[in-house]
């Protein structure tokens, strides 16, 4: 075991946990509006620099009221990067757990591959700092049990990464749905799809570059050799550290499924699929099918990753009894069904059935729609992201419930997880979303939780959230 690990996880014992657990519950929303002040900035600190951090730091630039003022990577030429983008104002840390010990930083940007969004948003929590977490939330479904006991008792705002929550245009989308103007929604479909091709080679084992802790960012997953493409970018692509493109994609469109209807009710899911075409070190599926029963209406997502053929127009569309609205992040459009008489589409109706068969009422060559259709192509990604984060930085003011809150989003992990379960294991899962387990299925219920290898497992325990 690296020594030098081990004596840094010594900054966060039992003691320091129990200690900062309890100053962060002491720290009311009128304590915590005396130390901030109305009109004082809100100081940021970032954990990981890659792509999407790289627009986190543009977004939050852009508001007056924030400044952000550490980055943190086990990547030292990144760290050097980020805190340039950061825009000079910011100290830098190798280690994320000196960051949270920053008194500067009052709340942090979670930005790191998907193993470490769980851990490190509890010990943000449990540090004092309101937390803005990437999506997918969790890695395994109990992680998002525990960070919500540890965000409770630390009275800490925590905001996900799924920014489309806040597009305007979704929001009407939202409204339109709920408000029953699509009629009864009997299922949702979500598509990913492109053609990688032969995808990402495979590349041997190999010494650790020099500027990058490899043992730091493994953290709590499985002890690994070093390898290019478990790591920068490529971690999505394993097991150990993401649940492929189900959580990468299909988290964010399942989450809107989830706003608009609630992914409460879902009492079953089937996958198939696997990794048919690339041939390479990776194991999450390029080509994968899941199947949702969300009590009253289905939900079904489609993953492709080497066969994109015709596109749909939109990556999710809802489909109700009068028409469906597909959406994305530059708009939706409505498409009303033709009201047609049903006895008109019955087959052969309008040629005749045999002596008292069905018989077609007359004719309608161009039927009226059951509602207008209609599209807005207003949105705006940028918007978005900039409304998300402002969103956050007014809930840590106001020690408010965000948009994306963990509740919502630990629902939609949950589906993401069985999907994939499903698809590991070879058969359909049932869950019992009042109990939160999978019933009839010992050793599915067994994979509901990974352990955290050492030294992060102590901090885990320290967290005392069992």
């Amino acid at each position: 075991m690296n020594e030098h690990f081990v004596t840094k996880s010594s900054l966060y014992d039992r003691r320091t946990f129990l200690r900062t657990a309890t100053t962060a519950t002491a720290l009311s929303a009128l304590s915590y509006s005396r130390v901030l002040g109305a009109n004082d900035r809100v100081g940021v600190g970032v954990i990981g620099y890659g792509l999407i951090a790289k627009t986190h730091i543009a977004m939050f630039r852009k508001l007056p009221d924030v400044q952000l003022v550490a980055l943190s990577d086990c990547h030292s030429t990144r760290m050097t990067e980020g805190v340039a983008a950061c825009g000079g104002m910011a100290t830098g840390h190798q280690d994320f757990r000196q960051l949270l010990d920053n008194k500067a930083v009052d709340a942090v940007i979670i930005a790191t591959p998907d193993h470490w969004h769980a851990l490190m948003t509890m010990l943000a929590c449990a540090a004092g700092k309101d937390v803005y977490v990437e999506k997918p939330l969790t890695l395994f479904v109990r992680e998002g049990e525990w960070m919500q006991t540890v965000a409770a008792r630390t009275k800490r705002v925590v905001q996900v990464g799924t920014q489309q929550r806040s597009g305007e245009h979704y929001k009407q989308a939202r409204d339109l749905i709920r408000q029953g103007h699509l009629g009864q929604i009997m299922s949702a479909r979500i598509d990913a799809v492109r053609n990688i091709g032969e995808g990402f080679a495979s590349v041997p084992d190999g010494p650790t570059p020099p500027e990058f802790d490899w043992q730091m960012w493994l953290g709590p997953a499985p002890d690994r050799p070093y390898n290019a493409r478990r790591g920068l970018y490529h971690f999505r692509w394993y097991w150990d550290t993401s649940g492929g493109q189900m959580t990468n994609l299909g988290a964010h469109q399942l989450d809107i499924i989830d706003w608009c209807l609630g992914l409460n009710t879902i009492s079953q899911v089937t996958s198939i699929g696997g990794r048919y075409l690339l041939n390479d070190d990776g194991e999450t599926p390029d080509t994968q099918d899941a199947l949702f029963n969300c009590g009253g209406f289905t939900t079904s997502f489609a993953l492709r990753e080497v066969a994109r053929g015709e596109r749909t127009k939109y990556p999710l569309i809802f489909y109700g009894t009068k028409g469906s609205i597909g959406m994305d992040r530059k708009g939706y459009q409505i498409t009303g069904d033709p009201d047609f008489p049903p006895l008109n589409l019955i087959p052969g109706t309008k040629e005749g059935h045999p002596a008292g068969g069905p018989a077609a009422t007359p004719p309608i060559t161009d039927p009226p729609l059951k509602i207008e259709s209609k599209e807005d192509l207003t949105g705006d990604a940028g918007r978005q992201y900039l409304a998300h984060a402002r969103n956050f930085i007014d809930c840590i003011k106001t020690r408010s419930t965000p948009i994306s809150d963990l509740e919502s989003a630990h629902r939609t992990s949950i589906a993401c997880h069985l999907a994939n379960l499903s698809l590991r294991l070879g058969r359909s899962l049932r869950w019992d979303p009042k109990a939160n387990t999978i019933v009839n299925d010992a050793e599915a219920a067994q994979m509901l939780a990974r352990p955290y290898r050492a030294p992060w497992d102590r901090d885990l325990r320290a967290l005392n959230i069992g």
